[in-house]
């Protein structure tokens, strides 16, 4: 065991103090092409101007309206009073900044009666989430326990095919994601009905999420990724603090989750292609590195990360407020459970007929994040931590901007936008 996570300890005492564009402030003064890109794809879902990052709805038949009874997190009557949308962002920032530190104290509460709504309607009543790992998590790497290894075998050799082909590559990170739910049986969504980019009404009467099977967020790669959502500040430009039990969480998530599939097989693919070197333990605090070392965005260096923006989500503060960011179900989730994200509907494709059901696992939707409204966002439904780590890290090194592939039933193009040297965005997209 020692000498499999020997390489992390180093990751856990200096990740996150500078190197690789760390505290270069370059990179908050100069616009990503997540930046630039955003008002154009808009426009493929709608065909009018908007300022956002995400594009068009998966191809799936709207051909199954099933719903599952047990473990509903909606429809619970509770009254909420309607704060307008805009209060002074200044007042805004201090209702996120009293959450954020609540959460660095490790007592955040469920939900605080400031969470604010762009639509007047009943709240969905806050719903306990259970994590179990408490502070175990937060130890030193090398005193944790994690699962037991994927063995290496000839399936997690990439194929010459596959080294020719970048979406054969790809496809085959999907075949691997064994710790991907299915639905129905780990997990039930409900769609509601579609909308416009640019239309306020809230097209769902529920949540997105109505029931998650309660073993899920135990699963090691699953739990340990929970863990590391609330160690951020969701205000873009606000310096991060990341103490060592945090440094110490990523370490140990990277570690668990170089113990799987995907992880494994995207370290052949990228050593096959001489992009990193045949050391394993290197190329874990590559991952680290790549994932967690801070940068600047908003203005300020040291602001934002990759694991922040994409997964966890991020708060634009120039002029009016908008979600940046945010591509993680399991980030939705929990957020939805708290009472924090408010889904408002699908987005409706450009061809009829083509709707997202409760089988759906690539879904572009229209939600408020603590009372600030995400017009279009896309994102992955039900696949594994490890799954998306190693599908976006592939593209980074591997693929371009856009990267337009086929994972099982889906035609994606998966967006990668750099920042320097890092990810600075990083989403799929759903191809017509």
């Amino acid at each position: 065991m020692e000498g499999l996570i020997k390489g992390l300890i180093d990751v856990a005492i200096g990740l996150n103090h500078g190197g690789g564009g760390d505290d270069d402030d370059s990179h908050s003064h100069s616009p990503s092409h997540d930046e630039h890109s955003r008002s154009t794809w808009a426009e493929v879902v709608s065909g009018e101007q908007q300022d956002e990052d995400e594009m068009i709805p998966p191809r799936r038949q709207h051909n199954d309206h099933h719903r599952h009874n047990g473990g509903q997190i909606r429809n619970q009557q509770n009254q909420w009073s309607t704060t307008g949308v805009h209060e002074s962002n200044q007042e805004d920032t201090g209702r996120w900044q009293h959450d954020y530190d609540e959460n660095k104290k490790g007592g955040a509460a469920e939900i605080s009666d400031c969470w604010q709504t762009v639509q007047s309607k009943p709240s969905r009543k806050p719903q306990k989430v259970h994590l179990d790992h408490g502070d175990a998590y937060k130890r030193h790497p090398s005193e944790q326990e994690y699962s037991v290894e994927v063995e290496d075998s000839v399936q997690l050799e990439p194929s010459e095919e596959e080294l020719a082909d970048f979406s054969r590559a790809c496809n085959k990170l999907w075949e691997l994601d064994f710790n991907r739910l299915v639905p129905g049986k780990d997990y039930a969504i409900d769609c509601g009905e579609g909308k416009k980019v640019y239309s306020k009404e809230d097209m769902a009467a529920g949540s997105l999420f109505t029931w998650l099977g309660d073993d899920v967020l135990r699963r090691p790669t699953f739990s340990r990724f929970s863990s590391l959502l609330d160690n951020y500040n969701p205000h873009e430009g606000y310096k991060e603090v990341v103490t060592t039990e945090e440094r110490q969480e990523q370490a140990a998530f990277i570690e668990e989750i170089s113990r799987t599939a995907p992880i494994k097989y995207l370290f052949k693919y990228l050593s096959s292609k001489r992009i990193i070197s045949e050391n394993y333990n290197e190329f874990k605090r590559f991952l680290a590195d790549l994932w967690f070392t801070l940068y600047g965005r908003g203005g300020t260096s040291g602001s934002s990360s990759a694991f922040e923006h994409v997964f966890v989500g991020e708060v634009k503060q120039h002029g009016e407020q908008e979600v940046s960011g945010f591509h993680n179900w399991i980030q939705f989730y929990l957020e939805e459970a708290k009472g924090r994200a408010d889904y408002q509907g699908y987005i409706l494709p450009r061809r009829r007929g083509q709707y997202p059901d409760s089988e759906t696992q690539l879904l572009t939707i229209q939600f408020e994040w603590n009372g600030v409204l995400k017009s279009v966002s896309s994102s992955f439904i039900g696949v594994s931590p490890e799954f998306e780590v190693a599908l976006y890290t592939l593209c980074f090194f591997a693929g371009e901007e856009n990267n337009r592939i086929q994972l099982g039933p889906y035609d994606v193009n998966v967006k990668c936008y750099r920042l320097g040297n890092k990810i600075g965005s990083a989403f799929p997209v759903a191809e017509d």
